[in-house]
């Protein structure tokens, strides 16, 4: 799933001492001309630098009006829930230092969908790590195909209350 891949990377890159590592789509969603961005905050003291598109300066391109409403609905679900304010709590594409990835404790995190975005800066909040948003614009994939199915969704809607119940444990 894409939490638990998300996980292997970010061990991968942790046992090789990097400084800093980013998350991404691969299907171009998150063009790689925005990769300057987040590193540029994170080395800036930002622990965690997230791209959204739902700041000043963000957007999404070619998207329809139900996916737009679905990623919109469940930002506001889980900011509202969670206490959060961070305004693209599903965004994937972040940068992390090592050391905000070693404060938060992977092996605490429990979603493997879209949910693992909304935990991860969850718990990174709950740490009290220091959270950016950046502005990036979202393209809709140029290669691949969303995984995205009800079972995800779902996975995600009972995840974010499960961490409002049990504040994150």
């Amino acid at each position: 799933g894409l939490g638990s891949a998300y996980l292997e990377g970010f061990e991968w890159g942790l046992k090789r001492g990097f400084d800093y590592l980013i998350e991404m789509d691969a299907d171009y969603s998150h063009h790689p001309k925005y990769l300057p961005l987040p590193l540029k905050a994170c080395m800036d003291g930002h622990d965690v630098a997230i791209g959204s598109r739902y700041i000043r300066g963000g957007g999404s391109k070619n998207w329809g009006v139900s996916r737009r409403l679905l990623s919109k609905g469940a930002g506001l679900y889980s900011r509202k829930i969670l206490g959060m304010k961070v305004k693209d709590m599903t965004s994937g594409f972040m940068c992390w230092s090592s050391a905000s990835l070693k404060t938060i404790d992977l092996s605490k995190i429990r979603s493997d969908g879209y949910g693992f975005q909304i935990e991860m800066k969850y718990r990174a909040a709950q740490k009290g790590l220091k959270l950016i948003e950046i502005p990036i614009v979202f393209e809709d994939r140029k290669l691949g195909k969303s995984k995205m199915d009800h079972h995800i969704l779902v996975e995600a809607f009972v995840r974010v209350l499960q961490m409002r119940i049990t504040q994150g444990r």
